[in-house]
Parts: C-alpha cells; structure tokens; sequence
C-alpha cells in the first residue's frame, strides 16, 4: 500500500498578510465616501418625514383639540347646519364607513382566499395561474377612481340610485387583490412535510386544504386582511362615484332595514372632502376631528397587520 504523497509548504507569497490593508484609515477615499453618503441618507431621510410629521402634528393639534372639546358627541351627532357655529358631528359617517368597509370585507375576503388557494395550489404553474397573479399584481396599483367608475357603471346605472351597496362592491375591488396576493404567500408558506404528513394518513387534498394549509396559514391570510381594510377605509374616490354622501342618520327606516343600504350614505374620508372646503370653521373643525379618527383607524389596522404578520414569520 503506498502511503499519500506529503503536502507541499505554501510559498512565502502565500502566507504574507498585510494587516494594514484592513485598517481602518481616516483619510482613505472610500471611508470618506462612505461616511458622506451615510450622511446624506440621514438627511435626506430626515427631510422626508418632515412633512409627514408636520401633517400628523398638525392633526393631533387641531383634531385633538375638537374632540376634547366636544367629547363624545361628535361620534354620535349629524354634521351641522351651515348656520350652526358650534356642535355636531359625523356619527352617521362613521356608521357609513363601518358599514360599507363590512360590505367590501364580506364579498373581498372569500373571494380572495379562494383565489389564493387556486394560485397556492391548483394553478402555481399553470398559464391561466400565471395570469391571474399578474391581474391581481396589476390591480394592487390601479387608480381607486377606477374602481369607483366600474361600480358606478355596474351598479349605481342598473339600480338607478347611489348606496352602500354600490360603495362596498368599489371598495371590494381594491380589496381582492391585497387579500389574494398576502394570502397566496401565506399558503406556500406552510411547511411541505405538514401536507404529506396528512396526505400519509389519508387525507383528501380538500381536507388538507381546509384543515391544514388554511388554519396554519391563517396569521397570514388575516393580516392581508386587515391591511386591505386600511386601504378600503381611507378611500374617497371610490365613494363619491358610488355612496354619494348624506347628512341624516344611515338607520332611517328601522322597518325596512335593507333599504338603508339602498340609499346615498355618508363616510369619514367624503365627510372630509366635503367639510374642508366649506366656509364654516365649524366643519371645518370637524373635518380636522375625523381626520384625526380615520388617521388612528388606518394605523390601527396597518399596525395590527404588521404584528400578525411578525407572528406569523416567528412562528414558521
């Protein structure tokens, strides 16, 4: 048996280390040019949020102050009349925007889903999948006017009146494709071996899509969920082709409850659009107060969203 040939001794080129070349130097130019573009991001980033900051301080200063002053009235009373220099509210707003966001959520929701466990499971690979995800991919940026002019021309001319119901299918169109897209990621989330696991056992694959992959990838599929509605909420668009907006109580007729969603029904984001421009400092006030309101409604759900989706990421 021959014995292995002895390794040959590296050159003394190949064993010289430089330490100096790792010093930290001062004066080189890439440090230099480092330090100088680390400081520019900082700046640059600073005078980004300064507007942002601006807006936020300016809304917690005067929407706070409206809703200490007036307490809990505003989420209770109708907006005023253009004669009426103190009191109000926008509580038929908030009830309108609750009611609509659950109309978009309702149709939204399953459909999503349903089209990412198409996308997740059936259609991964195939041309038709592929398109679908491109569509939705596309619709994530479409214009919410767009949406608004569809469920106008869909809904509001077939039925001949503006509603909530026609609000809630315009928003559901800019849901449908937040929930689709966070769901399908959600899905191809979940770990392989839980699949064959219950495949082993005997599982059909609709059993294992309902009772494996769609409970795992639940924290996933909700925080797609909530930040949809963050959007749908914020909307205005969308809503003044199709809601219109009112100034009496969204419940009218407790006889024929229906009916209320047949007919023009106020929201926070056109309550808005609609008191800012008046000349009145009264709604203009309230139209600060609800900013403030819908401001922490859509953090509320961004941050929820944001926290599940953390949880979802440490649970895997």
């Amino acid at each position: 048996m021959t014995s292995a040939a002895p390794s040959q001794p590296l050159s003394p080129e190949a064993t010289h280390f430089d330490a100096r070349a790792f010093d930290f130097n001062l004066l080189s130019l890439r440090t230099l040019f480092s330090a100088a573009m680390s400081v520019l991001a900082l700046l640059l980033t600073l005078l980004a949020c300064v507007p942002l900051f601006s807006v936020l301080t300016l809304l917690i200063w005067r929407g706070g102050t409206r809703l200490v002053h007036s307490g809990i009235t505003v989420f209770t009373a109708l907006p005023p009349s253009g004669m009426m220099k103190d009191g109000g509210g926008f509580g038929n707003a908030v009830v309108g925007t609750l009611v609509m966001v659950g109309i978009a959520a309702a149709l939204a929701v399953p459909f999503g889903i349903l089209g990412a466990i198409f996308l997740a499971e059936y259609g991964a690979r195939s041309r038709f999948g592929t398109t679908v995800r491109f569509a939705a991919k596309v619709m994530t940026g479409l214009p919410s006017i767009l949406a608004g002019v569809f469920a106008y021309a869909a809904v509001v001319t077939l039925t001949g009146r503006f509603s909530a119901v026609a609000g809630g299918i315009a928003l559901s169109v800019l849901m449908v494709p937040i929930v689709m897209l966070t769901a399908e990621d959600a899905i191809k989330m979940v770990p392989q071996r839980m699949k064959e696991a219950a495949a082993g056992i005997g599982c059909t694959r609709a059993q294992i899509i309902w009772k494996i992959i769609v409970p795992t990838a639940f924290p996933g599929i909700l925080t797609g969920v909530m930040l949809s509605v963050a959007r749908a909420a914020g909307e205005t668009a969308p809503l003044i082709f199709t809601a219109l907006a009112s100034n009496f109580s969204w419940a009218i007729d407790h006889r024929h409850p229906f009916f209320h969603l047949m007919r023009p029904t106020a929201s926070m984001a056109v309550f808005i659009y609609n008191s800012s421009g008046k000349p009145q400092d009264n709604l203009i006030e309230l139209a600060w107060a609800a900013s403030l309101v819908l401001v922490a409604m859509v953090l509320v759900f961004n941050i929820g969203g944001q926290l599940l989706s953390r949880r979802s990421r440490l649970q895997r």
